[in-house]
């Protein structure tokens, strides 16, 4: 089993940034190397939604934050982060740090087999 643990959200005004890290750990986890490694978001009222993604082959991110949102891994530390700049109202939301056991860029929610709890952003105008 694998547990994701996620911190780094808060309240921000528009145009700041944060740093959102999500740690994985479990006594059946394998290499952290091969599991793509996504964040998620759902903000209230709506569907929970991809924001990025990474593999060791790359990174893939949703239009809605692409330039602004930039998602990166430590292997050595089993940690992945999501950093966020020019911050929009329209960000906030919980946000979701997800895996996947693939090498594979996987953008679907259905792929990904573990899930934290999430960590709440909230952006105000």
């Amino acid at each position: 089993q694998v547990q994701l643990v996620e911190s780094g959200g808060g309240s921000v005004q528009a145009g700041g940034s944060l740093r959102l890290s999500c740690a994985a750990s479990g006594r059946t986890f394998s290499s952290f190397s091969n599991y793509a490694m996504g964040w998620f978001r759902q903000a209230p009222g709506k569907e929970r939604e991809f924001v990025a993604t990474i593999t060791w082959r790359g990174d893939t991110y949703a239009d809605s934050v692409k330039d602004r949102f930039t998602i990166s891994r430590d292997n050595a530390k089993n940690t992945v982060y999501l950093q966020m700049n020019s911050l929009k109202p329209e960000d906030t939301a919980i946000y979701y740090c997800a895996a996947a056991y693939t090498r594979s860029i996987r953008v679907a929610q259905g792929n990904y087999d573990y899930w934290g709890q999430g960590t709440q952003v909230t952006v105000s105008s």
